[in-house]
């Protein structure tokens, strides 16, 4: 998606304190079956400008693919728009000397503000059916931090969602409800394989919910 100049500008100088590098725009068509709102960008990302093209984006795609989706049928985008990085300093095993690496880190809450307008723009402007929050970054991005990947992944919510205020401090609930299926991010299932099978039920959920929005359009 190409937003608005001064919208880049603006979020770009509300970031410039944070640890923050690259900046990869949401991507899929306007009004799509699915919107999907990752976490943020990781290293491959900033360097391709395609969302979830990493080892995470393998196994989206294929959730995607079993329920007869592809990634020209969804909108994806993340709460974070810039790769979040730590800076820690290790013993290279090779050379057996100190080196500085730039791993990725979770986003914070500060900085998931920051971006705050891109996504509110994003989902004004996309007119998403569904949207799936993937992770708890995602989630309570937009249903606050009471909600829990563990606790309702899976589930169908009808709820309003979290935006900007006027004066872009804090959230307030929008006027409307969105539907809103929360579902576990792709790469938990390389830490824990035991959530293949819940992974797989979510996914036939959401695939059923497609399926009726489908039929009543």
């Amino acid at each position: 998606m190409e937003y608005p100049k001064d919208l880049v500008k603006l979020t770009k100088a509300r970031s410039k304190n944070y640890n923050l590098e690259g900046f990869v725009t949401g991507q899929g068509p306007l009004r799509p079956k699915l919107m999907i709102v990752g976490e943020a960008p990781g290293r491959k990302e900033i360097e391709n400008f395609i969302p979830f093209s990493g080892q995470a984006g393998k196994e989206l795609m294929a959730c995607l693919a079993s329920v007869g989706l592809t990634r020209k049928d969804v909108y994806i985008t993340s709460a974070v728009r810039s790769r979040p990085y730590a800076t820690k300093e290790r013993i290279n095993k090779k050379t057996d000397k100190k080196e500085i690496i730039y791993p990725n880190r979770t986003p914070l809450k500060k900085e998931i503000l920051a971006h705050a307008p891109l996504l509110d723009y994003e989902i004004k402007k996309v007119k998403p059916k569904i949207i799936a929050p993937v992770g708890n970054i995602g989630l309570q991005r937009l249903l606050g931090n009471n909600y829990v990947v563990s606790q309702t992944h899976g589930q169908i919510i009808h709820h309003p969602i979290q935006k900007l205020n006027e004066k872009m401090t804090d959230y307030i609930w929008s006027d409307s409800n969105y539907t809103i299926v929360p579902l576990f991010h792709p790469a938990a299932i390389f830490y824990n394989r035991q959530l293949e099978s819940l992974i797989k039920k979510d996914w036939q959920i959401l695939g059923e919910l497609l399926q009726l929005t489908a039929d009543k359009s």
